[in-house]
């Protein structure tokens, strides 16, 4: 009924002898806003997290034809693949991120939201055709290029419609509904995971890739009802302002815009590589260091199967025995290789149960961390929850990837460093829109946010030569990750340096 009839605009005096709950000041369309752009977000980091916990079962199904090269370190090999394949992402998300952020303001919210998560979608199913970790890794950067527009567009949109008494917790709770994504990634690949060797029509993890594409009907939606925020369309429609709109030559010529754009760039970098070369490798960890008591358990229920079964599987019996005196990694001889297979595909479904459930701990912690921020923030000011937020990912991931190893410890630990490190991002959603004007805000919220993430792109390259680093040690990544860890007192630095924003309206 002419949604496009409702005041959009946030207003700047809501918050004026109101003492009513923050979201007693929405009405229908703010609503609705934010549930359009929360779902962009969350669709946007369920694809993250598809990539994220299909990458070692990619890696090691699109390198498959090398595993039995004597010469070739096949572990070694696919962890760097990984790696790389990862920068790469990174980078289709910065560019991205310049690109539709900058389209943001000339365009206008809504129709650059609509471009970017068609194009994440489409491209998140064109790589589950992938056929080698090359045209896998184009598939993810033209993925990525979708995927880093969206952020700074959504969290864009949402500062300028909603009521100023509403903003904070409407930016942190649109960035804490992206653990749903996350979580819900966590859950497909987990029944995927566990449904191996069942009737498959092929890969798990190229099936996860293909639900990563129906996001794209998200895109109907935007289409028909999502309008600009009046804020944008006054300053698109003011023929000085008009030729600014989305120039990051325009942002670098103010000197304060300047200065928020460079430090808010070094608050963010500490964040983006923290999570993206260290936090988001936690599954991996788990799935790392558990691979040899999965293994003896795997072996020890399948060997108590055996002799409990009678005389009929003597002869499993004694192909288990033999399996286990060569070495539980050893490769097979050709008589043994269905019983090796069938003990694999069991240690392959425990590994991906845990390592979903890892990722599924994590997005709790993430979720509470995000929403967190946004009421801390609100009584405390942005840059001492900042403070807090960075020591407190530091030494909680310190801690988990020092410790890590029990499944209890899934449960515990891994939350815990989840609400301190995405709490960041919850911090990035509320704090950079705020840093900049309406002609430049989405331009500016995107170079903080995916120049950071250019850089942070090399994290994953440094975390190979730690990988080497450590290659002599029984678990490498434990070792790099707790190197790796320091980023986030970058952050730190930066700080003092920033303004403190709570309380006060958006820049016009």
């Amino acid at each position: 009924m002419g949604m496009h009839h409702i005041d959009t605009s946030a207003d700047t005096n809501a918050d004026s002898g109101d003492n009513r709950p923050w979201y007693a000041s929405m009405n229908r369309y703010h609503w609705f806003v934010l549930v359009v752009a929360a779902l962009g977000w969350l669709f946007d980091c369920l694809d993250q997290q598809l990539f994220i916990l299909a990458r070692p079962q990619a890696m090691a199904d699109l390198l498959k034809d090398y595993k039995s090269d004597p010469n070739y370190d096949f572990a070694f090999w696919s962890r760097t693949f990984g790696d790389i394949s990862t920068s790469v992402v990174i980078a289709g998300w910065a560019t991205g991120g310049l690109i539709f952020g900058m389209l943001g303001d000339r365009i206008g919210r809504a129709k650059t939201m609509l471009i970017t998560i068609l194009m994440y979608s489409l491209c998140t199913g064109l790589s589950a055709l992938s056929v080698t970790v090359y045209d896998f890794a184009v598939y993810r950067f033209l993925t990525g290029l979708g995927v880093g527009g969206e952020f700074a567009v959504g969290v864009a949109l949402v500062a300028e419609v909603m009521p100023s008494r509403a903003r904070t917790q409407s930016l942190a709770l649109l960035q804490a509904f992206s653990a749903f994504g996350n979580i819900s990634a966590a859950f497909i690949n987990l029944g995927l995971g566990l449904a191996e060797g069942e009737g498959l029509p092929t890969s798990p993890w190229r099936i996860m890739f293909c639900i990563g594409a129906l996001p794209a009907l998200l895109a109907l939606v935007i289409r028909r009802r999502l309008k600009e925020p009046e804020r944008w369309q006054q300053a698109s429609h003011t023929g000085v302002v008009q030729k600014q709109l989305g120039s990051y030559s325009e942002l670098f010529r103010e000197p304060l815009l300047r200065k928020h754009a460079l430090r808010g760039l070094a608050l963010a970098w500490s964040g983006v590589i923290g999570l993206w070369a260290v936090g988001f490798y936690t599954p991996d960890l788990i799935r790392e260091v558990q691979v040899k008591p999965v293994t003896t358990e795997v072996f020890n229920k399948q060997i108590a199967a055996a002799k409990s079964g009678g005389a009929g599987d003597a002869a499993k019996l004694e192909e288990l025995f033999a399996l286990w005196k060569d070495g539980k990694d050893a490769k097979p001889p050709a008589e043994l290789k269905a019983t090796k297979e069938a003990v694999d595909q069991e240690v392959r479904k425990i590994l991906t149960k845990n390592q979903s459930f890892t990722s599924v701990a994590i997005n709790i912690g993430a979720f509470c961390g995000m929403f967190g921020f946004g009421a801390l923030s609100q009584r405390i000011g942005r840059k001492p929850t900042f403070t807090i937020a960075l020591l407190a990912a530091f030494f909680s991931t310190l801690t988990v990837f020092y410790v890590l190893q029990e499944f209890w410890q899934i449960w515990v630990l891994v939350p815990i460093m989840g609400f301190c490190q995405l709490s960041l991002f919850g911090g990035y959603a509320i704090y950079f829109p705020e840093l900049f004007p309406t002609r430049l805000r989405s331009t500016g919220t995107s170079f903080c946010y995916n120049v950071g993430r250019f850089v942070a792109a090399f994290g994953p390259l440094v975390k190979i030569g730690l990988n080497y680093l450590f290659s002599g040690t029984a678990e490498p990544m434990r070792y790099a990750g707790m190197t790796m860890c320091v980023v986030f007192l970058i952050g730190l630095v930066v700080l003092p340096f920033l303004p403190e924003t709570r309380g006060k309206p958006l820049p016009e």
